[in-house]
């Protein structure tokens, strides 16, 4: 299938060949990335990828739950603050009740970077494990106009909150196997979609790579028993008015 395919979620710092890795993508017909932050240390690489690969690489930079320390919280923040300029969102940021870092110095990260979003009129890319009843209730009380619920697999009940306030979700390639994240895909309506891959994420010991895009497209079309076609080009569409992307 010679599809072009925006990937909309990609830790592309975590590769060895980050470079490698993006023309791999460009030759395997994906139309952009969205690479994504989790830390100072990241949110640096990210920015410069973007910086050598303009109109491919598209940067977004946060703190994710996973690596917050208290005494992290402060460069972390400062950094994201003064860049801000220079992204298509903020994220990876969120909440993870299965981490040992404290909920509520998580819940106080997340609140701080919520509030930087709305000012600067920033979608999120929002992370969340066994908190999705919170991460959900904090984003909407912070009337966050754009917001995408990575991978999503929580309760049908809170996506369906969510997609009534206009946030969306996107499908990665555990799709093939996970049936929460098929039921959330299934209840959710094409024009609140999005497809990625979370490379370098491994899927049944598999590490994923944005050029696997497409199989979040095929199985995307399979769930919904619709032409791959047909949801790319809304699922690009999406990616294109959430992010900007040419």
């Amino acid at each position: 299938m010679n599809i072009p395919v925006i990937d909309t979620h990609v830790h592309l710092d975590e590769f060895p060949d980050p470079d490698r890795v993006i023309q791999e993508a460009r030759e395997s017909n994906v139309l952009a990335i969205v690479a994504v932050g989790m830390d100072l240390v990241s949110n640096k690489k990210i920015l410069e990828l973007a910086r050598r690969h303009p109109g491919f690489v598209y940067p977004a930079i946060g703190y994710h739950p996973w690596k917050i320390t208290l005494s992290g919280v402060r460069d972390n923040l400062q950094f994201i603050q003064e860049h801000l300029d220079q992204v298509v969102a903020l994220g990876e940021i969120g909440l993870d009740f299965k981490v040992s870092v404290e909920k509520e110095l998580q819940v106080l990260v997340f609140q701080d970077l919520l509030e930087l979003a709305w000012k600067n009129k920033k979608p999120v890319i929002i992370h969340s494990r066994l908190a999705h009843e919170e991460t959900y209730e904090l984003v909407r009380k912070n009337d966050l106009n754009q917001a995408i619920f990575h991978w999503y697999s929580g309760p049908v009940e809170v996506l369906k909150n969510l997609l009534l306030q206009g946030y969306s979700i996107s499908a990665t390639p555990a799709l093939a196997y996970s049936p929460k994240h098929q039921e959330a895909v299934a209840v959710t309506p094409l024009k609140q979609l999005l497809l990625e891959t979370d490379s370098t994420v491994r899927y049944q010991g598999v590490e994923a790579r944005p050029a696997q895009v497409i199989q979040s497209l095929t199985e995307v079309a399979r769930i919904k028993r619709m032409d791959p076609e047909e949801v790319v080009s809304r699922t690009n569409q999406n990616a294109r008015d959430l992010f900007g992307i040419v």
